[in-house]
């Protein structure tokens, strides 16, 4: 079995406790992480007693949930967990939230339906306050997880896991808590820097005139119930300077912190008229890695929070900008952790559909661009998952649209259940217009797109700029073997490598001799793979248990410092 450090330190009683979501943060928290009680069964029905005792948020799955057991796509996961509410805890309203659930979710309060969630892998609250005991109170959560059989948004998971398939997994896999508000309360708010005119605009669910009071620091800069803020000569966001303005939201009883960075996504052309990502109303290389966000220990759940800031300082520390988070969505955490560091995130809807075939497997190899208005070419029938697809995409879009670090939406990875691209990308537009949006990345490409997005491995790599920025979405993928820090004995990669000497000069070759001197004829970005190995993958750029660095960091350090315009 292989660990992480955070892994090994694990707090069964209290792991992963720091407040889940800083975007939208109240004092009020009581976190329910920790030892549950959890059931295999074959119906909905509570069981009289419990097989199992778990430590949530991991699933049943993975090491760290104390289970090691698979669940079978003819049972159910029936989880029990008692609480009581503090004195004081309950100021009119108590809420549950979940940070994710794979797949279906059914959530009961002393024997009573509050509510349910489709999707594995958003967020979502419930409001308790009607089925609360004055006491001790029964919590249960029924889940049904069918993996690929129900065509559902799954990622990388399979039932039949290798090569760049991982391990399936279930079940609650994010952190679950409760908050109480008063009777009248503030259910969100979309933030929107307006960089060209110097302001930033607040969009309240449920709330009316509320105070917005703005902080440069611990100066405030601004206190008022406009909804439309000026801020002039404001300090901007980017990965040189992550500057983030601090917020208090005031309404009623009811007080919410968040923050805002003042920065712009866009494309143009450069002074040379090649097409370019923009920041700022500049152009702005993105240098990336592929981010799975899986490990070994916690599989899709962090072992601790530390362990994701680590990733991703990591990556910043070796001259990285940027990350994309490939078929997952993270923890809000994460993304808090992205916003303060100064790493852009290129976002990853998660793939569903039926059975992948010759559209993903070998056709476009050959060159061929399959219609994806096609759904039986893509595996798509289910018209119910097709939906699904859509209410998680815009969940996945609300979630994050307040961070200052997501720069970009990839709906659809290399014909992954792809379907209705272009739909999907005037969707996003309409949801977000203050994002890039590569609708289709690697391949089957319908013309509906902001970029030419490109994955790479086998063919030589050669940009031929067209009328959008060019992207070098995937790549790389060089493979070593680090004795002692593997997931198993198996070995997948795109190039495989016998020392690190060998993989530091072929990485190094790479960079030198075709990355860097194609970004003046028009290479805008890249994604090399990846950040970590994962499972049968040793193509990271650290070991599965983040030990080993495979590259030396100043050798990293001194390519990425080339790599920009």
């Amino acid at each position: 079995m292989l660990y992480t450090k955070w892994g090994e330190d694990l707090n069964k009683k209290a792991p992963l406790p720091e407040y889940p979501r800083p975007q939208f943060k109240r004092d009020s928290y009581l976190n329910l992480n920790g030892e549950w009680e959890l059931a295999f069964t074959d119906s909905e029905e509570i069981p009289e007693s419990y097989k199992y005792k778990i430590t949530v948020p991991f699933s049943p799955e993975s090491p760290l949930s104390g289970v090691n057991r698979v669940l079978k796509a003819n049972e159910y996961l029936v989880y029990k967990k008692e609480f009581t509410l503090p004195e004081g805890f309950n100021k009119g309203r108590v809420f549950i939230n979940f940070g994710a659930v794979d797949q279906i979710a059914k959530v009961l309060l002393n024997g009573k339906f509050v509510g349910e969630h489709h999707g594995g892998y958003t967020a979502f609250t419930l409001e308790l306050t009607d089925y609360l005991n004055e006491g001790n109170n029964t919590l249960g959560v029924i889940v049904r997880d069918l993996c690929e059989e129900n065509e559902y948004s799954r990622g990388k998971q399979k039932t039949k896991r290798g090569g760049i398939w991982y391990s399936p997994q279930s079940g609650i896999w994010q952190s679950v808590w409760l908050e109480s508000t008063p009777e009248k309360y503030i259910k969100g708010v979309k933030i929107t820097p307006d960089y060209d005119n110097e302001q930033v605009s607040f969009e309240f669910d449920g709330a009316e005139n509320v105070q917005i009071t703005v902080y440069d620091g611990d100066d405030i800069i601004a206190d008022t119930t406009d909804t439309t803020i000026k801020i002039p000569s404001f300090k901007s966001w980017s990965p040189e300077s992550p500057f983030l303005y601090g917020l208090t939201f005031k309404y009623g009883k009811d007080t919410v912190k968040s923050y805002f960075g003042m920065r712009k996504f866009s494309t143009g052309t450069d002074e040379n008229g090649v097409p370019r990502l923009f920041l700022n109303n500049k152009p702005y290389f993105h240098n990336g890695l592929l981010d799975q966000g899986y490990y070994p220990d916690g599989f899709l759940t962090p072992p601790s929070n530390e362990a994701m800031e680590f990733d991703i300082k990591t990556a910043k520390e070796c001259g990285f900008n940027m990350l994309r988070k490939h078929i997952k969505i993270e923890p809000m955490l994460w993304y808090h952790y992205c916003d303060v560091n100064g790493i852009l995130v290129w976002q990853d809807m998660i793939n569903g559909g039926g059975k992948y075939g010759l559209e993903v497997s070998a056709i476009p190899f050959i060159g061929v661009n399959l219609d994806d208005t096609d759904y039986k070419k893509f595996h798509r029938t289910n018209e119910k998952a097709r939906e699904l697809y859509y209410k998680e995409l815009r969940e996945m879009v609300d979630a994050l649209y307040n961070c200052p670090c997501i720069a970009l939406w990839v709906p659809f990875n290399e014909g992954w259940g792809q379907f209705d691209s272009a739909k999907a990308y005037n969707l996003l537009k309409e949801w977000d217009k203050t994002r890039t949006v590569d609708s289709a990345s690697g391949w089957h490409d319908r013309g509906v797109t902001d970029v030419i997005s490109k994955h790479i491995y086998f063919t030589p790599i050669i940009v031929k700029q067209g009328d959008k920025p060019w992207l070098l979405t995937e790549f790389g993928g060089f493979s070593i073997r680090a004795k002692g820090h593997t997931f198993n004995d198996k070995m997948f990669g795109y190039k495989i490598y016998k020392s690190k000497e060998g993989v530091t000069k072929a990485y190094s070759k790479l960079f030198n001799k075709t990355i860097i001197p194609q970004i003046p004829k028009g290479l805008s970005a890249t994604v090399y793979t990846q950040v970590t190995d994962v499972e049968d993958e040793l193509n990271g750029l650290m070991t599965y248990d983040r030990k080993v660095l495979k590259i030396d960091k100043e050798v990293l350090q001194e390519i990425n410092s080339r790599v920009k315009l």
